[in-house]
């Protein structure tokens, strides 16, 4: 116990120091560090030096020490990730009670593809996923999509373990690259009961103004209630609204009529 305990204590440690930092772009001296937290300045030093190795801070003569890259990079997702988030929602929510179906907003955050917000469909059975949860790159559709999308992301994903989740998930490195390549030509990734038995998901990219993906725009739907042809509908609502999304954060698309 005595273990966990000193670890609660560092990282509650580490996130006092970056938001102290984060008022000070100027940079503080560890004395003034030590201080102002009512930290033993010896202790201050070592958690300063284990977080300057992580660039979590950044050092500099004096030295002085200020927020890190790492640290600033995450600041600029989060933000990001809140607008995105905040502006998604009421397309969401139209998805959602256009199509009947269980709508999700997925992120990436770190190493991570996660969904950060769910709108419930009208359907009387829903599969609902914990938001947070990690998401499996080779066998969801968001997972796919990002993992297409990102070189870097699609190499986590050769040196991970893919489990067959359900007999038709796809865990070969062949059949796999070949489902990727089609998925960043196309921008949409489906997942045909490859995750969950009974249920298809079917995921379109989120761009910001930059054409950077930021998220992706998901629509949960169960297999036995699909009418024929409905994931072309479904893809097609997914992409309206992904677009409804994209020209809030500032993305320019042509206005059809």
């Amino acid at each position: 116990m005595a273990g966990v305990e000193q670890n609660r204590d560092r990282y509650a440690r580490t996130f006092d120091v970056l938001e102290l930092l984060a008022g000070h772009p100027e940079g503080l001296t560890v004395t003034e560090i030590a201080t102002r937290l009512e930290l033993p300045v010896s202790s201050s030093h070592n958690l300063l030096g284990r977080m300057a190795a992580s660039e979590v801070v950044s050092v500099s003569d004096g030295p002085r020490y200020s927020l890190g890259p790492r640290a600033v990079r995450l600041g600029i997702r989060i933000a990001d990730g809140l607008e995105v988030r905040a502006l998604a929602r009421r397309h969401l929510q139209d998805l959602a009670r256009t199509t009947g179906e269980d709508v999700y907003l997925a992120m990436r955050l770190g190493r991570r593809i996660t969904y950060v917000e769910r709108v419930a469909g009208s359907r009387p059975v829903t599969v609902e996923i914990r938001l947070g949860q990690d998401l499996y790159l080779h066998a969801t559709a968001v997972g796919k999509l990002f993992a297409a999308a990102d070189d870097g992301l699609r190499r986590r994903l050769w040196s991970r373990e893919r489990p067959r989740l359900t007999e038709h998930t796809l865990v070969g490195t062949e059949e796999l690259t070949a489902e990727l390549d089609a998925i960043r030509e196309a921008g949409v990734a489906v997942s045909r009961e490859e995750a969950i038995i009974g249920v298809v998901g079917i995921a379109v990219g989120v761009h910001d103004a930059h054409g950077e993906l930021v998220a992706a725009v998901h629509v949960s739907a169960l297999r036995p209630a699909l009418p024929p042809d409905a994931e072309t509908s479904l893809t097609t609502a997914a992409r309206g609204c992904a677009v409804a999304i994209e020209r809030d954060l500032g993305r320019s698309h042509p206005v059809t009529r």
